[in-house]
Formats: C-alpha cells, structure tokens, sequence
C-alpha cells in the first residue's frame, strides 16, 4: 500500500526517530534533558539558517512570483484563527478567553512543523522554496488577530488602539520574525562569494541540529501529554482533525498559486501547524484567564505529534495526488 509505505518511510527518517526518541525517554522520565540555553541557541540556529536560504532563494525570484502565494498566506492568516474560535465558541462550548487563546496558536507556526517539513520535502527528492520562510513569518500575525477577535468578543473597547500597538510591536519584536526576516535580507544581499564561505556551516549542519531539536521537543511533547485528561476528548480529536483540514487546503492552495509539489506540501504543512513557543507567551500576557493546560497540550501534546508522525506523510500524499 502506497500510502503505508509513505507512513513507514516517515517514521524510519532520522529526524522522525530523534522526536520518537525523545518522546520515550519523556514517557519514562529519563534524565535526558538539554539546557535551556542550548533549545534557544538550536532555535536561532534553525531559524536563522532558513532565513539566510530563504533570502537566496528569493533574491532570484521575480516579486510577481510571490504574490500569490503572500494573497494566499494572508487568507490563512485570518481564515484559520476564524475557523477555530467559531468552532470551539459553537460546538466545544469554549468560553471566549480560551477559545481565541486556541485560536492563536492554530492560526500561528509551529517551527518544528516547519522545519520537519522542509527537511522531509529534502529527503523526498522535491526541495520546497526557499521563500516558504517568509510565509512563516508572515503568518505568525495570527496571534494578533485572534487576540483582537477576543477584545472585540469581551467589549473591551477602551485603549484597544494602544494594546493592539504594544501586541504588533511585541510580534514583530519576537525571535521568530527577526531571525527569519533578518536572515532572509542578509542572504538576499550576500554574493555567491560570501555565501560559500558560509553555507558550510548554515547548510551542512542544519539536519543535525534539526535532530537535536526535535529530540527536545519529543521529551516536551511526551511530559505535556500526561496533561490530556484536561483537554478532554473534544480536544483530542480537534487536536488531530483541524490540522488535516488546514493541511489539506494549504495544500491545495499552494497548488493553485503555483507552488512545486514540495512547496505546496510545506505551504499545508505550516497551515497544519500549531505554535507552541510565541503564541502561548502572547496569551499568558493578554488572556491570562485562558487556561494553559488546554491550548499547550492540544498545540503541543496531540497536534506536534500527530503532524510530525502521521500528517506530514499525509500531506506529502495530497500534494503528489494533486500534481497528478
């Protein structure tokens, strides 16, 4: 069966098998653990590699090339986190402050996701844009707009102009946005001279510290787990069946803006994603009535491992489907 083979080629690939990892040695409570300072240093490391690719790539792209796809990323950008607060408001019965705190982080990135994903559409022989990152970091202003849906909700109108100013600043302020936008402008500039005495390092190594990272994020994810009593089984299967939907339009979309087979399977996976770093930082400072053990464990705890066990294979599949 095709689709097994995908799955099985999936979880045998090194990166799949470092989170596999790690999520064992965080079921048993193994002394595994890396320090702080290295998880944010794997962090910029990634996210300033992508960047610098990124910028490369674009920098030999014409602009009207793109604009479909930024059209198409600003209509996920706001369709998502409007999908998942009416969803949760209707049919979970949420509460405002956690439906649109469970809006923002299914409306943002997760970097993992991402980072998995360009690895995989690599390992499968058809290399996503390296643009895709400037999606990404376009994306992440999600956050700000479902924080905006639950200002409105609440009819907390008073200095809305002020917060909404302080939450922008905040955002664009965040690692993700300066180390992807910042990459991407260096490596726009840099000659083919300059990029040779670098690429070692930011090229070369970048799986390997895919792996590390992912291996944290395994001992993450498997102590979060432990939490899903709190989630309930609504959440559960929100968890795994709203990054399907969202994978399967990205997708889609990303076919009919043009995108290469592994760019339109990144563009779904972003979509599918769910943030875990930026987004809860965002509501514990302007939802702190929302409730943390919810919208960590269902980004973190059910969609993170469902995307990188089973939906990225999925979303590679749709992505071939449609190609013909």
């Amino acid at each position: 069966m095709p689709g097994l083979d995908l799955l099985l080629s999936n979880l045998l690939q090194p990166i799949v098998l470092a989170f596999l990892l790690g999520a064992i040695a965080g079921f048993v409570r193994s002394e595994l653990e890396l320090p702080d300072a290295v998880i944010k240093l794997l962090s910029i490391y990634l996210l300033f590699s992508l960047g610098l690719t990124g910028g490369r790539e674009l920098a030999r792209t014409e602009a009207g090339d793109v604009l479909p796809l930024i059209a198409a990323t600003l209509l996920m950008t706001f369709a998502i986190p409007t999908v998942v607060y009416q969803l949760l408001r209707r049919l979970g019965r949420f509460d405002v402050s956690n439906a649109a705190a469970l809006a923002a982080h299914y409306g943002s990135v997760s970097t993992a996701t991402f980072f998995a994903s360009m690895s995989f559409a690599s390992a499968m022989g058809a290399p996503a844009e390296g643009y895709m990152a400037a999606m990404v970091a376009l994306m992440e202003f999600g956050v700000i707009y479902s924080l905006a849906i639950a200002r409105v909700a609440t009819g907390r109108q008073g200095g809305t102009g002020v917060r909404v100013a302080e939450l922008v600043l905040s955002v664009v302020r965040g690692r993700g946005i300066l180390l992807l936008a910042g990459g991407m402008t260096i490596g726009a500039l840099a000659t083919d001279t300059q990029w040779a005495q670098i690429s070692p390092f930011y090229e070369g190594l970048f799986r390997g510290m895919l792996m590390l990272f992912l291996l944290e994020m395994g001992i993450t994810a498997a102590r979060q787990a432990k939490a899903f009593r709190e989630v309930g089984r609504f959440m559960l299967a929100f968890g795994v069946l709203m990054p399907i939907l969202n994978g399967l339009v990205g997708v889609a979309l990303g076919h009919a803006v043009g995108l290469s087979v592994g760019g339109a399977f990144v563009f779904g996976a972003i979509c599918a994603s769910a943030s875990f770093i930026d987004a809860p930082a965002a509501c514990r400072a302007s939802l702190p009535e929302a409730n943390p053990g919810i919208y960590l464990t269902a980004s973190l705890g059910v969609t993170l491992p469902f995307n990188l066990l089973a939906g990225l294979p999925l979303y590679w599949w749709w992505s071939g489907w449609l190609a013909g």
